[in-house]
């Protein structure tokens, strides 16, 4: 019984050291307003596409006025 004890505690060990030395990159988004999107912006697909167009890699509705905001990656 303490065998299997020490073998799941040395494993638990491993599975721990091993997630806190791997470094996660987190890719930051950069937001212009879509120079190409015409009217109010009510559908989050339709602004994608449209920036998709525009060399973004995605867009969203946003504020008050009902904006497209296109993102890519900074």
């Amino acid at each position: 019984m303490e065998r299997k004890t020490l073998g799941f505690i040395f494993l638990l060990f491993l599975v721990l050291a091993a997630d806190v030395a791997v470094k996660r990159a987190e890719a930051r988004l950069c937001w212009s307003e879509s120079q190409a999107f015409k009217g109010l912006c009510f559908s989050n697909d339709n602004c994608a596409t449209v920036c998709l167009t525009e060399g973004f890699t995605g867009g969203k509705c946003e504020g008050l006025r009902r904006r497209c905001f296109c993102s890519k990656n900074c």
